[in-house]
């Protein structure tokens, strides 16, 4: 069991401290210095220590996706570009494109991330490999009015993925069932893959009200809200985490809120795709937990969460016209303690005693970050990713100053660019 000290550590409450990490958890935070012996001793002056980020949404291997298909809308990017490029999708793509993501969240003070995509068992290598957390999902899709998950190959893939990943490596890595969304999907199919997910105690990962196309020709073809249809199915019976939901009504905000399910806020694809802006002000005072995500990089095309937290602050004020909503307390905890919770990580997502030792280490002393008057604020508004010192995952840390501990990232760049022939 490694120990560490960090000494001088500046919390976002101001808070000059010193914080102990044993093993996979944060033992000690106060004015003193513990006891007990230390393996290594960090000095945190002229930086901050705070929780990690949990990326809500994400669609890791799209790394090999980035800048292949622009100023498209959602459906034209989808049909002319993206579902193209993913017909020709293989084990060495998924494994290479997922690493390439990895490590750019690593740098980005990401610490667990929402995965819904294919050829998942190669994600997952890459989570394993890298020892970030993840929660991941194969995107399930059916066709044909009465179709089943028995026989389907999509849904044993989905069980093979939880029988050989499920809780992998003390539970860093957990599998979610997924669910495309509604307009991808017919009812009984959807009926049996939530049953499904309930009966196994499983969580879910769906696609939600993304655009307006596709909430109202639910409200079309089925006489209700794709999140009310959700529900009627069974669906919302696991935890569910729907990523997008920017024309929720207010009573699916409601519906949603009475179920505990999450909604992934995406800001920066949302916006760059002309899907429109999340009501997340709304979400939140409705009691709705909302998380942060970054979609997938093709649609992005950073997974810098430092710009995600900007953005997500900076469009809740400026759609509304009310600078006081959109606080940058609130967005950090979308980002942090909202995002571990929308994963089922209830130990995690707050740099508190007892809690996961998933921290990051932010410079706050670098050109774009002096001076620092309240550091929450310098970490929602002035913060890059280029800032993170560290990133620490279950005690374990995994980049530093620039450095991974456990990716060769030479041999990743090398292996992106054998197999990204888009």
């Amino acid at each position: 069991m490694t120990k560490y000290l960090f000494i001088n550590a500046r919390l976002l409450d101001n808070r000059f401290v010193n914080v102990a990490v044993e093993g996979a958890f944060v033992t000690y935070i106060g004015d003193g210095r513990p006891e007990a012996q230390f393996d290594r001793v960090i000095d945190c002056r002229g930086n901050l220590l705070m929780s990690g980020f949990y990326n809500t949404h994400c669609h890791a291997a799209m790394t090999l996706f980035r800048g292949y298909g622009e100023d498209m809308s959602l459906r034209e990017w989808l049909d002319t570009r993206i579902l193209p490029a993913e017909d020709r999708l293989d084990d060495d793509k998924v494994y290479y494109g997922s690493l390439l993501a990895i490590a750019e969240m690593l740098a980005s003070g990401i610490v667990s991330f929402s995965d819904m995509y294919f050829f998942c068992h190669k994600t997952a290598d890459a989570v394993l490999t890298s020892g970030i957390k993840a929660n991941l999902s194969r995107s399930l899709v059916s066709f044909g009015e009465g179709a089943r998950i028995k026989g389907d190959t999509r849904f044993q893939e989905s069980v093979a993925l939880c029988r050989d990943y499920h809780g992998a490596a003390d539970g860093k890595l957990l599998v979610d069932m997924s669910l495309h969304a509604e307009y991808s999907n017919v009812e009984s199919y959807i009926r049996d893959v939530s049953e499904y997910t309930a009966k196994e105690g499983l969580r879910m990962q769906l696609h939600l009200s993304e655009t307006l196309s596709e909430h109202e020709g639910c409200i079309e073809r089925r006489g209700k809200t794709p999140a009310r249809f959700f529900y009627d199915c069974g669906t919302f019976l696991s935890p569910t985490t729907c990523a997008h939901g920017v024309y929720l009504s207010d009573d699916d905000m409601d519906l949603l809120a009475s179920v505990g399910a999450t909604v992934s806020h995406n800001p920066c694809s949302n916006l760059k795709l002309g899907s429109g802006v999340a009501r997340v002000s709304e979400m939140m005072k409705r009691g709705v937990n909302v998380g942060l995500g970054t979609d997938g990089a093709a649609s992005n095309n950073s997974l810098d969460f430092f710009r995600e937290m900007y953005v997500a602050s900076l469009i809740a004020k400026g759609s509304s016209c009310d600078p006081t909503v959109g606080k940058a307390a609130d967005i950090l905890t979308i980002a942090t303690k909202n995002g571990a919770l929308s994963q089922g990580r209830t130990d995690a997502g707050e740099l508190m005693i007892g809690k996961r030792a998933d921290l990051i280490l932010v410079s706050l002393e670098d050109v774009n970050t002096m001076p620092t008057y309240d550091p929450t604020y310098t970490a929602v508004y002035a913060a890059k990713a280029s800032n993170v010192r560290m990133t620490m995952v279950d005690g374990r840390i995994l980049y530093e100053n620039g450095e991974y501990t456990t990716l060769d990232i030479e041999k990743i760049k090398d292996g992106f660019k054998q197999v990204c022939d888009y």
